[in-house]
């Protein structure tokens, strides 16, 4: 039997707004995924309901308990917190988040939260263009110390934001739509910079505010193989995994940007603007954890600059190509998902070994699950052999990762029930607990446990497989 260690974090994830709804209740303000999702409202399901947490919290955190979840990973929604994000606190947005985090307390569940996932105020998106503007720095430490100040006598596990480092690939979710294309590259990295030193104010501010405090980022983990053994394939591998995930580890960790990436920021011309005291902030940030979210590895080849591409021209969003540096391809030996992702155990076993080697720090994986459309039978089962196969076989990589002396002290698989996916809506699924509606049919919204449930609460229950 693979055991675990002792006191190991079984867990589960979410966030505000694929789970909660009430999108506009108790003086919400709006946020960018708000705004995005509306603007697929006729395609999929929105954020207006989504999983209803809002209203069913108490059932809800009783089958986290019935489900024997040592932790619980959720995010606050600043524009509950903050409507306008820099302007009046909310103190019935306060008052819901007290109730969630004292009722997984008392049920044993420790709450990890996340401060910022995705939802920027979309107040601050049209007043500043977000995080082009310093000022939004300025707006998210004072959230964040707001949350620390209501919430940090019971919450002492802290990440700061989710997936920086592929949200600032996504323009919509950075709220790049009225930017011009010659300007998209200059402006992400002026944005991507201001969110590190935001980063690097709230950790500290973390670790004078909380006692006990223990916080850091949550990263969308890369790992690429070369498409050849080809030296310039093993360096455009590498470099892919540099460029969409490293750069930020080393940022978060260690207060500057590495030499690569300094270099294509100067050759491109988009350097960041920068203030003084901004790299005294960075250097004093020391996070306590990395939190990994892992889906998949990826393929490079090296991809040459030409004519019409000179170096730094990138092409598509999330898996971008890069001229001068690499090309994705896809992997013969792997198999993938309904919607896409290579499933790849062993690419977590990789990448929780690299980065606990370059980092050394302790390791949570926060995010890890098989998105996929699941069918309810006319006796309300859902046989979902398949997820419990996948999540079988990433614990099992945690389990080897470990014993590679990899200091990881927990896993909390997306997503803890069905949720609002960004781009398929409720036709993708990733939970344990399967939510009764469509994407334009909220039927009665009844949780079902699926077959996952039982086989993850033996997991939990046994601290192993």
């Amino acid at each position: 039997m693979k055991q675990f260690p002792q006191n190991f974090l079984w867990g589960a994830s979410s966030s505000a707004f694929q789970i909660e709804g009430g999108w506009d209740e108790d003086n919400k303000g709006m946020t960018v995924a708000d705004y995005n999702s509306f603007q697929r409202a006729h395609l999929q399901a929105d954020t207006k309901i989504a999983s209803d947490f809002y209203h069913h919290y108490e059932e809800d955190i009783k089958l986290f308990k019935e489900l024997g979840l040592k932790a619980y990973r959720f995010s606050i929604s600043w524009a509950r917190i903050i409507p306008d994000g820099d302007g009046e606190i909310n103190q019935a947005g306060i008052d819901f988040y007290n109730k969630v985090i004292n009722l997984l307390l008392e049920n044993d569940i420790q709450p990890l939260v996340t401060l910022y996932h995705f939802d920027l105020p979309f107040a601050l998106a049209k007043k500043y263009n977000g995080w082009q503007d310093r000022q939004c720095i300025t707006a998210f430490r004072r959230y964040a110390q707001v949350c620390f100040q209501a919430f940090g006598d019971r919450v002492k596990s802290w990440q700061i934001n989710n997936e920086q480092n592929l949200m600032i690939r996504v323009n919509e979710r950075m709220n790049m739509y009225d930017v011009k294309a010659n300007e998209i590259e200059k402006v992400r990295a002026q944005m991507d910079y201001n969110m590190f030193v935001a980063h690097a104010f709230v950790t500290n501010d973390g670790h004078s505010m909380v006692e006990n405090c223990q916080i850091g980022p949550a990263v969308s983990s890369t790992m690429t193989y070369p498409s050849s053994n080809k030296p310039e394939d093993v360096w455009a591998a590498q470099m892919n995994d540099n460029f969409k995930t490293n750069y930020a580890l080393e940022m978060y960790c260690f207060g500057d940007y590495p030499g690569y990436y300094k270099k294509y920021l100067r050759e491109c011309g988009i350097y960041p603007k920068t203030e003084p005291g901004d790299a005294e902030i960075l250097k004093q940030a020391k996070p306590d954890f990395i939190a990994v979210n892992y889906y998949r590895t990826l393929v490079a080849s090296y991809l040459p600059v030409d004519k019409t591409h000179p170096i730094g021209t990138r092409v598509n969003d999330i898996d971008f190509d890069l001229y001068g540096y690499f090309k994705i391809e896809k992997n013969p030996n792997l198999t993938a998902s309904t919607y896409g992702a290579q499933i790849d155990p062993m690419g977590l076993r990789l990448v929780l070994n690299a980065y606990y080697r370059q980092y050394r720090l302790p390791l949570i994986v926060t995010e890890n699950g098989l998105g996929t459309p699941d069918q309810l039978t006319a006796d309300d089962k859902i046989h979902d052999d398949y997820r419990i196969d996948y999540i079988r076989q990433h614990i099992s990589a945690c389990y080897d990762a470990i014993e590679d002396g990899v200091e990881l002290f927990g896993y909390c698989p997306w997503s803890v029930m069905d949720l609002l996916s960004s781009h398929q809506g409720f036709k993708k699924r990733y939970g344990f607990v399967y939510v009764n509606r469509d994407d334009h049919d909220l039927k009665d919204l009844r949780r079902i446990k699926k077959e996952s449930f039982y086989w993850y609460q033996n997991v939990i229950k046994h601290n192993g497989l």
